[in-house]
């Protein structure tokens, strides 16, 4: 066994919290080598509730678990914090505006990022789960400035499953031969589900599905499928999303497959147009612990289009929050 890691997630009392906790706990997200502390933060009026995910984690008995706290205390949970999962976020109330989201969240994740640069790991890794997810990224980027800014991210990996999944079933493949799809842009109904570069055992996508299908079906399907899946259960993904943060940090600290690439939203370096810092799913390969942005892609017209719609989306919330950035 390995030293053990901080992990600690927020909202931890909330659905995807709760379906996250155990799969960190049992070693899905970094190895059954490598033991942890996990820390769960919560509000105060749900300390009771993260009391009972606690005794259920003792008594799963993982291997893996060093030592489990609950703490309603941002500084206590993120305190010496190696990977840090953002989940709990204010969802939208009745008669509640976009951008009403926008301030509210932005006020929990500025502070979150205070506490991040104040107490956690000079190399602790962050992924905000909690909507709107690359726009609270950056808030707690912006008030972490002694972290490192590329160790500031936002989750993709759903809307990356959700594509590999369509196309998948569409081409009566299993997942394992679907490779190399992107989601760029934003975590919204803007992003952009690319299948030009994706492969269906070994033959280009687009030659495997029509272009129709593509065009008409796939991009809107995965688009919407967050808002399908509360139409279809009347609450919002919850063992998905968790499955998919637990894919993103697993690749992020082990590495991705060879041959293969994944979507996460990271602070852009210029590539593909989008200026610097603006947080934005590209596709991306990892290694030693990093991500790189994979480069050199054709972009067509149809493409570029939407890779710039989806920005605009980012530049629009980044303007609802600037005065807390």
């Amino acid at each position: 066994m390995k030293k053990p890691v901080t992990v600690t997630i927020t909202g931890a009392a909330g659905n995807i919290g709760y379906a996250l906790a155990f799969r960190v706990a049992s070693g899905a997200m970094l190895g059954a080598d490598q033991p942890v502390n996990l820390n769960l933060l919560e509000i105060p009026a749900a300390q009771g509730v993260v009391a009972g995910v606690v005794m259920e984690l003792h008594d799963c008995a993982f291997a893996t678990l060093n030592r489990v706290a609950a703490t309603d205390d941002a500084r206590v949970a993120f305190r010496d914090c190696d990977y840090a999962l953002l989940v709990g976020a204010r969802p939208r109330g009745p008669g509640m505006e976009r951008k009403d989201l926008l301030l509210e969240n932005a006020k929990i994740f500025s502070a979150q990022g205070k506490a991040l640069n104040e107490v956690a790991s000079r190399d602790v890794r962050v992924l905000v789960v909690g909507n709107p997810a690359n726009t609270n990224s950056l808030i707690a980027q912006h008030n972490a400035p002694t972290l490192n800014p590329r160790n500031f991210t936002a989750m993709t990996r759903l809307d990356h499953n959700r594509g590999r999944a369509q196309l998948s079933l569409q081409a009566g493949v299993g997942i394992g031969d679907v490779r190399r799809i992107i989601i760029w842009g934003n975590h919204s109904g803007t992003q952009y589900p690319d299948l030009h570069h994706a492969t269906v055992a070994g033959k280009p996508a687009l030659s495997v599905v029509a272009p129709a299908w593509f065009e008409g079906t796939y991009i809107p399907t995965v688009q919407q499928r967050g808002a399908a899946v509360i139409k279809a259960r009347g609450s919002s993904s919850a063992a998905s999303a968790a499955a998919a943060a637990i894919d993103h940090m697993h690749d992020w600290a082990l590495g991705t497959a060879d041959g293969d690439w994944v979507s996460m939203a990271v602070p852009s370096d210029g590539s593909y147009g989008i200026p610097a810092g603006v947080i934005y799913s590209y596709p991306v390969t990892c290694q030693g612990g990093d991500y790189t942005i994979v480069q050199g892609l054709p972009i067509d017209t149809f493409s570029r289009e939407r890779l710039q719609l989806t920005h605009a989306e980012l530049c629009e919330e980044r303007e609802g929050v600037k005065d807390l950035l």
